[in-house]
């Protein structure tokens, strides 16, 4: 068996981009890939093991962490980025 990659586009912030590429070039790899591949290996290994309460739970702890101004700029601007989408 053969570990098959597919190839897409994502965004990433710029400041996340610089840091990425220095790290890359500090273990002497060519590009990003890698260090964005184990990333998202910890990071689907860590959902995993949360069961749906305890994501439930997290949730209620988030409740109230923004004010209701806060809260109506950030469904404006997400609005604005989704006309933008394709």
């Amino acid at each position: 068996m053969y570990d098959r990659s597919m190839r897409t586009t994502i965004e990433i912030a710029d400041d996340k981009l610089i840091k990425l590429k220095k790290r890359a070039a500090e273990r002497g790899e060519r590009g990003y890939s890698g260090l964005v591949d184990e990333a998202l290996e910890q990071y689907l290994a860590q959902v995993a093991l949360e069961s749906p309460d305890e994501r439930r739970a997290a949730l209620k702890r988030l409740y109230g962490a923004w004010d209701d101004a806060t809260a109506d700029e950030v469904r404006e601007r997400i609005a604005e980025s989704r006309k933008q989408w394709r």
